[in-house]
């Protein structure tokens, strides 16, 4: 398997995040996996070499027919029976170059924004993905859709259990994915000085988050009531230290659902809307919509409200625990694997 997919802080680091699981499947099921870089951050260069994948770095400009040529050279080196490919930047003229030389491609989607889809699958692990979103496609395209797909690294996997839900809740865990370019984290820190005394908060900067410094500032002056993280090593304990979370709506969100963790989400991109609709839709967690239009007060109010509330956190972690079931990552390997 070759993997072509990028991290930064504009970008974030779902897309990697979310491969790196695919990866580990694929490594699992006996196969070996190599991945081409436009873009990367030391720490997630780091955690893909710790899991044994042979990484390459290139300087072309990401989804450019330069790129797409790099990667037909790179697949064809390494023998890889699959080419994955995830990002915005990899439109329909990129899939139909490595496709018209022979490559087996799958593309990773969130809402179908491209007028055209040409690789042999698309995966769209969404609660929202649908195939009305991909009416135009290739002839021979298919698709895995919706939340049985949903790619989730081993450490989750090996952290879920019955998750105790205490009468009130506490314990807030606040995570704006690997970037956080608008600096959201900084308002959920004002909202939790606004909670008074009533919760704790641990609070993860990711690895390509251009606000650390400020962000330490701010939570040193909410100390011991805030503890911050800089990309920590396992999520998902965290996830089972809290009582709520309170997340950009991206891929997080269907780790939180598998650890039955209730959340509070956040659109902080286009293509997180669709998220978070579905994560209030499916009864998992609360949406705040977009980002520019959420006060520090109003994300006070609604977090309060869900710590008292244990019912309503009992039924969200439940709902989140049949939804998302921890195998999709299995289930896309077994079909890649069903041609070989």
């Amino acid at each position: 398997m070759l993997v072509r997919a990028d991290a930064s802080a504009a970008i974030g680091t779902g897309h990697v995040m979310r491969c790196l699981a695919l990866a580990i499947a694929w490594q699992q099921a006996g196969g070996r996996v190599s991945w081409l870089m436009a873009e990367a951050l030391p720490a997630l260069e780091e955690r893909l070499a710790h899991e044994g994948i042979v990484i390459s770095r290139t300087a072309v400009v990401p989804g450019s027919g330069e790129d797409a040529q790099l990667v037909i050279a790179a697949a064809q080196r390494c023998k890889a029976v699959w080419t994955v490919v995830d990002g915005y930047r990899f439109g329909p003229d990129y899939i139909r170059r490595l496709k018209e030389a022979g490559l087996r491609v799958l593309f990773l989607d969130d809402d179908g924004r491209f007028d055209f889809y040409a690789a042999d699958i698309v995966l769209n692990q969404n609660a929202a993905a649908t195939a009305e979103l991909y009416e135009q496609r290739g002839v021979s395209t298919c698709f895995l859709l919706g939340l049985e797909y949903v790619l989730l690294r081993p450490e989750f996997l090996a952290e879920r259990g019955a998750r105790k839900h205490l009468k009130f809740g506490r314990k807030v865990l606040i995570t704006m994915g690997g970037s956080d370019p608008e600096n959201l984290t900084a308002k959920a820190l004002h909202a939790i000085s606004r909670c008074s005394n009533e919760c704790e908060a641990r609070v993860v900067v990711g690895a390509g988050n251009p606000w650390t410094g400020e962000l330490r500032s701010l939570a040193g002056q909410l100390t011991p009531q805030v503890q911050l993280q800089v990309n920590p090593p396992n999520m998902a304990q965290l996830m089972s230290w809290a009582d709520v979370a309170i997340s950009g709506a991206g891929s997080t969100c269907w780790e939180l659902a598998y650890m039955g963790l209730p959340a509070i989400v956040i659109a902080l991109s286009n293509d997180q809307v669709a998220v978070a609709d579905g994560v209030a839709r499916n009864g998992i967690g609360v949406s705040l919509g977009w980002h520019a239009n959420l006060s520090e007060e109003t994300m006070a109010e609604v977090l309060l409200d869900l710590l008292r509330d244990h019912e309503r956190r009992v039924a969200m972690g439940a709902r989140g625990q049949r939804l998302v079931d921890g195998r999709g990552a299995e289930r896309v390997v077994a079909f890649l694997q069903r041609d070989i």
